[in-house]
């Protein structure tokens, strides 16, 4: 089925239900559905047409919620953007996938006039909160979409194959690859999240904490299939995370781990009733045992894992809460460990560097195959191509499976930094350092951090005479990065290893901030 036919059927389920909470605000399941009519009709009033690529450029916020609604409603492809990158990234995002569509807020008013500027492709700007003299306001598009239809352009079988969102995913080579996920890869995620999550013995509410353009915003709007309530939050704080799990008996929660590390270390977090949560899912990057076991102390037995990426999304395997709680009291601990079993409509196995299956227990690159795998990257069929090899789809990730299937990661094929949940390919960050004309040579890697999982640290070598202080090559990055790409600390060394080819040895790099440690990852 098409995305928008997911969200119609939780509206079948629970017109009357609130679908949106954010602040004062509420919509149910029908005004949300008049609503996002409205705005689709009012884009193709606008000169809208199938397959146009629309942005929202919003911290999380209800209008945005609903505008992602309202495109696929209309026929388009989403294309998630982080506000918190630097600008120019989402330039080159917007040029490589030809945006045409921007829904802003105004708190982004320069960031938008710069994208006009400098995206040819992007035609139509409309602001969430407010008119202004160049764009209208959202509200504006709403009543020119009053009185008029969307073109009838879904087919019996759902639309399978067509585009409806498209990714960004850091590349090595500085510039995000483009993850094209259609309706079937879509629906098959969300049909596994139905069976995973579903919530019979309390209405359904999400409280979606992270970005909505993080795996966060995905899961809401899967969840609208069970007619789930999705409470917004603007940000992560912990504390109002706490508040509004008991305030509105939140049943459902995603966070990535530096959010929950957050969660547990709060001096209140004892302080509130959590009695209402099924399913809080800790994933984006592992979790330190020893945090699952306080959080099954402090929330009950409602905690959860996944492994997923932006190729394969959200729930290639699962690890329960009755598995997780289980390990806690110690029956099968190393559970604890595990991301958990593969999904019932996907494959998931190891394979070595010849292209084998590994038997149970044996390291090596995590596969997978099924309908919810991406169709490939947009206009890149070499990077396809690299991640499609002996018949499957190769993840980066090493691990091995046990004998009762329960899967484990151990570290990263990728040169992949995993950083409060957020990926951070280190050659990015690498080229950025390396523009400080101060700078001979740079490596960076992760290493591990009790709060950000993985800490971006860069070991530098400066050119001969030259001198620079941390602050200044992390000033340096943050400007050309955004802030979560730019090293947490940087080190200052006459030279970096080299492997016997010339090239830069990680391997033992990491090995100087890793031993000690039972994987390769944090």
């Amino acid at each position: 089925m098409r995305v928008i036919d997911y969200f119609d059927k939780g509206a079948e389920i629970a017109p009357d239900r609130v679908a949106i909470i954010a602040g004062s605000l509420e919509y149910s399941y029908q005004q949300t559905q008049t609503i996002t009519h409205n705005i689709a009709s009012g884009m193709w009033a606008s000169g809208f047409d199938l397959g146009h690529r629309v942005a929202i450029y919003s911290n999380n916020d209800a209008q945005a919620f609903l505008c992602m609604l309202g495109l696929w409603r209309a026929g388009g492809v989403w294309v998630p953007t982080n506000v918190r990158n630097a600008l120019q990234n989402n330039i080159d995002y917007f040029n490589d996938v030809g945006v045409q569509w921007l829904f802003y807020h105004s708190e982004f008013q320069v960031d938008a006039d710069k994208l006009r500027e400098a995206v040819p492709t992007l035609e139509h700007l409309f602001c969430l909160d407010r008119g202004t003299p160049e764009y209208p306001a959202l509200e504006q598009l709403i009543e020119r979409g009053i009185g008029t239809t969307v073109p009838d352009w879904g087919d019996p079988f759902g639309n399978p194959e067509q585009i409806m969102a498209m990714w960004p995913t850091g590349g090595t080579t500085g510039r995000s690859k483009a993850v094209m996920m259609n309706n079937s890869s879509w629906g098959t995620t969300t049909e596994i999240v139905a069976q995973h999550w579903f919530c019979d013995d309390l209405p359904p509410v999400c409280l979606m904490v992270a970005p909505i353009t993080h795996a966060a915003g995905g899961i809401a709007v899967m969840l609208t299939n069970l007619g789930t309530t999705n409470v917004i939050m603007r940000g992560f704080d912990a504390l109002e995370v706490m508040q509004n799990i008991e305030k509105h008996r939140a049943t459902h929660l995603f966070l990535p781990p530096t959010a929950y590390y957050a969660m547990l270390a709060h001096p209140q977090v004892r302080d509130f009733d959590y009695s209402s949560l099924r399913y809080f899912l800790v994933s984006s990057a592992p979790v330190a045992a020893d945090k699952l076991k306080q959080g099954l102390e402090i929330f009950g037995p409602c905690l959860c894992q996944s492994f997923g990426q932006a190729e394969s999304p959200v729930i290639l395997t699962w690890n329960d809460p009755v598995t997780i709680a289980a390990a806690g009291a110690g029956i099968h601990p190393e559970r604890l460990q595990s991301c958990g079993k593969e999904t019932y409509p996907v494959r998931v196995a190891v394979m070595d560097d010849e292209g084998n299956l590994m038997p149970p227990g044996e390291r090596g690159e995590i596969v997978a195959r099924g309908s919810l795998v991406t169709p490939g990257y947009y206009n890149n069929p070499e990077a396809t191509a690299e991640i499609r090899t002996s018949g499957w789809h190769h993840t980066g990730d090493i691990g091995y499976k046990d004998e009762y299937g329960y899967f484990y990661i151990v570290d990263r094929k990728k040169d992949m930094i995993i950083t409060g949940g957020f990926n951070v390919y280190s050659v990015e960050v690498e080229a950025a350092v390396l523009a400080m004309p101060e700078i001979r040579e740079c490596a960076v890697i992760g290493v591990p951090d009790d709060k950000w999982g993985e800490a971006v640290k860069a070991i530098t070598v400066l050119k001969d005479g030259e001198s620079l202080d941390e602050g200044q090559v992390v000033a340096h990055c943050k400007d050309k990065l955004g802030s979560f790409k730019a090293p947490k600390s940087v080190e200052f060394w006459p030279e970096i290893p080299k492997t016997p080819t010339g090239k830069t040895d990680k391997k033992t790099i990491r090995g100087r901030y890793w031993a000690g440690q039972e994987r390769g990852v944090h």
